[in-house]
């Protein structure tokens, strides 16, 4: 008897217990599987080679009896359950072609249930754990460190090098100091266990893998071709959360939660109402409206335009959105160069936004990279641009310049309620009648006495009140079964739920005897499929009165 319990999410990479008959395990881990799994040596026809064809599959393949189940994307029906292990073998020759890999993966998770644990077997060294794991793999063996000690290798997370490095005190392990080449290699793949479980805990693994994978060409065209596959990992990634995203390589403009915020920036953002744009450079300190440029611009700005600031990563950020994750929580290094690929990227999310929302005038306040970023959009969009920073932005005469080109413009209406709500849940919501009041670090907003939405400062995102729910009709909503609701919501009793929530969205939840408010604890596809785990955590509950 089998079950997956999923305790921490970070992306696809999880942090869950795997209990096998009577045992518990904390995965991800390494283990000695023929102690958990006896059988599996000697089950024939489980390890076919993953680009073997379809004809060959059907012939030779067998999943086998008992765990894991083998899986083979070549195999149109995979037999897993929930609960299960399943095992993806032959990953060694398939990790040196990144492209099917990816594809085989992608394709493989959506074949099964979401609660299984996933094994790869023979494929785990300290120099690939990361990635292994980023992608969705959770249960190792130490047979590749093992089969390193054979050829007389030593393995750090930085690679396999010649056994003599050991004698250079480059690790003072146990097995180092011993000269024991068997006991380092072990230790080492276990420490790197360690410090993935916590970079998933602390919800920063993608910023171990963009660094750990600068080591190897072919760890690098994996992530790419990961990235490519944008549905997959961005369902499984969360919507928000309190943490730094790390912005440090070229990658990261293909992280999911980058690119899911340009998307909603383009197509569920509703701007403030006005006929006049002025583009800003970004700043260091976030969100950006605290840093001392900003306070400026806005100074002279006096609300008379919509505000924009083009940044990198991120593309475009609308003044309304800078509180909302990941706008207030990227670093970046501040160079003052810009790439090509990070100008065509910006370039491209504002010439569709410009295209989307056609002001009167738009005025670039830039400089540098950003400028000329502008200009790439400007020229695409058919946009002219007014362009009357002669310094520096921030310094005296280009805001006297600035306050002169919007003189006689009138007052824009900044609603940050309901451009936070058409990003959140891509509703239009009229907000007329409501009041906001600012309690530093929160914000909330009610209709005479009666709460609707609280600010959460750590993600910028709006809680709404069950008050608040009724604004938003229809989405982001979660339907369990008859029962009362005394705690988190779990997933069996999850009876559906919008398959475009995402881990930390807000929910409301709602069954035949309760109204409950919260936060997804995974999309809403896993609610429905998990056999275990935690759905949504509970916030406030409102019993129904019965008729």
């Amino acid at each position: 008897m089998t079950s997956l319990e999923v305790k921490q999410r970070d992306g696809p990479a999880r942090i869950s217990v795997f209990r096998h008959d009577d045992e518990s395990f904390l995965l991800p881990a390494a283990l000695d599987t023929e102690r958990i799994f006896p059988d599996l040596v000697q089950r024939p026809f489980s390890n076919v080679p993953l680009f073997a064809p379809e004809e060959f599959v059907s012939s030779w393949f067998s999943p086998g009896a008992g765990q894991p189940v083998a899986l083979h994307p070549a195999r149109e029906q995979q037999s897993a359950s929930p609960g299960d292990c399943v095992m993806v073998g032959g990953l060694v020759s398939a990790l040196k072609n990144p492209r099917d890999y990816v594809a085989w993966l992608a394709s493989l998770k959506g074949q099964v249930p979401p609660d299984t644990a996933w094994y790869a077997p023979a494929a785990a060294l300290p120099s690939n754990l990361h990635l292994l794991c980023y992608a969705g793999f959770e249960l190792f063996d130490f047979c590749a460190v093992d089969l390193e000690t054979a050829r007389h290798r030593f393995c750090l997370p930085e690679g396999e090098f010649q056994e003599e490095l050991m004698a250079s005190g480059v690790c003072g392990c146990e097995g180092c100091r011993e000269g024991d080449l068997f006991s380092h290699n072990r230790t080492a793949l276990e420490r790197e266990l360690c410090l993935v479980r916590s970079f998933i805990s602390g919800q920063q693994l993608r910023e171990l893998v963009e660094s750990r994978s600068r080591m190897q060409a072919g760890q690098v065209s994996i992530l790419r071709f990961l990235d490519r596959q944008y549905d997959y990992l961005e369902e499984r990634t969360a919507v928000a959360r309190n943490v730094r995203l790390g912005a440090m390589t070229g990658e990261v403009m293909g992280r999911p939660e980058v690119r899911r915020f340009a998307d909603r920036v383009l197509q569920r953002f509703v701007p403030p109402v006005g006929d006049v744009a002025v583009l800003l450079p970004c700043s260091a300190k976030k969100p950006y409206s605290l840093s001392q440029s900003h306070r400026k611009f806005q100074s002279a700005i006096a609300g008379r335009a919509v505000e924009l600031i083009v940044t990198s990563p991120l593309g475009l950020v609308p003044r309304e959105l800078e509180r909302i994750y990941p706008a207030a929580h990227y670093d970046i290094p501040v160079t003052g160069y810009w790439d090509r690929e990070e100008l065509a990227f910006t370039a491209e999310i504002l010439a569709a936004f410009l295209s989307r929302h056609p002001y009167r005038r738009v005025l670039a306040h830039l400089e540098g990279g950003a400028l000329e970023a502008a200009r790439m959009a400007s020229e695409k969009a058919g946009v002219e641009l007014e362009i009357g920073c002669r310094e520096r932005p921030a310094s005296a005469g280009s805001l006297r310049d600035l306050d002169g080109a919007l003189a006689g413009e009138r007052a824009v209406r900044h609603d940050l309620v309901r451009a936070t709500l058409s990003w959140q849940f891509g509703v239009s919501v009229d907000t007329r009648g409501m009041a906001v009041r600012w309690k530093f670090p929160g914000m909330s907003v009610s209709r005479g006495r009666e709460p609707l939405f609280s600010l959460d400062p750590g993600t910028g995102l709006l809680r709404p009140t069950f008050g608040g729910w009724t604004y938003i009709p229809g989405v982001y909503r979660v339907f369990i079964d008859d029962f009362p609701v005394q705690g988190d919501i779990l997933a069996p009793g999850v009876l559906s739920a919008d398959a475009r929530i995402r881990e930390n969205d807000e929910v409301l939840v709602e069954g035949p005897q309760v109204l409950a408010t919260g936060r997804a604890a995974m999309p809403g596809r896993e609610m429905e499929a998990s056999s275990r785990g935690v759905a949504v955590r509970v916030r406030k509950v409102k019993r129904k009165q019965i008729q």
